[in-house]
């Protein structure tokens, strides 16, 4: 932990509190960017910080886009300063334990436009759109217990970059408990999930094979030690294993093909029936808005759950 205590990067102002089961707040930090931070103690569980940063560096280790992240300095001070920052539980505030807490890059500090809900005419301008399939395999192998959530990132020639976020529920969730039909851990529209070619499922195979075990696991063992709980690293063990047996990886994949078809066979007998199908819209999404003048005066809309 020596190397984290030097190059501390400490929270500096909150900008304000966002939605969400864990309560997660908008602050700047000491090294000039905002995140969407995450407490250790925070109401979900003691699993939190260990699962939103160790699926963040496994995801990136597939390949996977996700927001940069850092371990943040909580300091006395800070909370001093900044009570608005503090929990809320059925007595009232709680204010949370001094120490390092996660923090997610925010990705429209610039002014940037971030899309959460996409109409599925959108879904063809994803320009990493079958990555979804990937992301889908690890949050099984994973134990995710929640629905895949991701960012849209608009590009200046019209293109929709992917990005994955909120890792608080992998690793049989926050507590380490819940153990959840793979369903559950894909994401909410599954017409994301149109497609897929055989040369890109055989791309899964290559990605998911040359995983660095051995380098996460020493990576892990720089986290925060309160960070890292029996449960955390009981269930880490058991996704490191799932990925690295390829009868496993093979058969999930399959399982998730069929799965796919089979929605897609029961919606075209929904629009055949004239059944009327909800159609999700476009909005602003996770990390994105709800900031007021918070950041560059720029009024974002309506910030969804982080």
């Amino acid at each position: 932990m020596l190397g984290l205590e030097v190059n501390a990067v400490e929270l500096t102002g909150h900008l304000r509190n966002l939605r969400g089961g864990s309560q997660p707040i908008l602050a700047r930090a000491s090294d000039g960017d905002s995140y969407v931070v995450k407490f250790a103690d925070n109401p979900q569980g003691p699993n939190l910080a260990f699962n939103e940063s160790v699926g963040s560096a496994l995801y990136r280790a597939c390949g996977l886009r996700t927001p940069e992240w850092k371990p943040l300095l909580l300091t006395d001070a800070f909370l001093d300063r900044n009570p608005a920052s503090w929990m809320l539980s059925a007595e009232g505030a709680r204010r949370p334990q001094a120490g390092w807490c996660f923090g997610s890059r925010y990705l429209g500090g610039n002014g940037e436009r971030l899309l959460e809900i996409l109409p599925g005419t959108s879904f063809q301008r994803i320009s990493n759109l079958d990555s979804f399939w990937l992301a889908w395999l690890v949050d099984i192998c994973a134990g995710h217990a929640d629905h895949r959530q991701a960012i849209f990132l608009p590009t200046a020639g019209g293109e929709l970059n992917a990005y994955f976020v909120d890792f608080g529920h992998l690793f049989a969730g926050p507590k380490g408990e819940l153990h959840l039909p793979f369903q559950a851990s894909r994401y909410l529209d599954a017409r994301i999930y149109a497609r897929v070619s055989s040369q890109y499922l055989s791309e899964i195979h290559r990605i998911v094979r040359c995983i660095d075990a051995e380098r996460l696991w020493q990576w892990v063992q720089t986290l925060p030690e309160d960070w890292k709980t029996a449960t955390a690293l009981q269930e880490f063990a058991r996704c490191m294993d799932r990925l690295g047996d390829a009868s496993l990886v093979e058969s999930t994949l399959e399982t998730m093909l069929h799965a796919i078809e089979q929605g897609h066979r029961r919606e075209q007998e929904r629009r055949q029936d004239g059944r009327e199908i909800s159609l999700p819209v476009l909005r602003f999404g996770v990390q994105a808005a709800g900031l007021g003048q918070g950041i560059g005066g720029q009024c974002a809309g309506h910030l969804a759950c982080a």
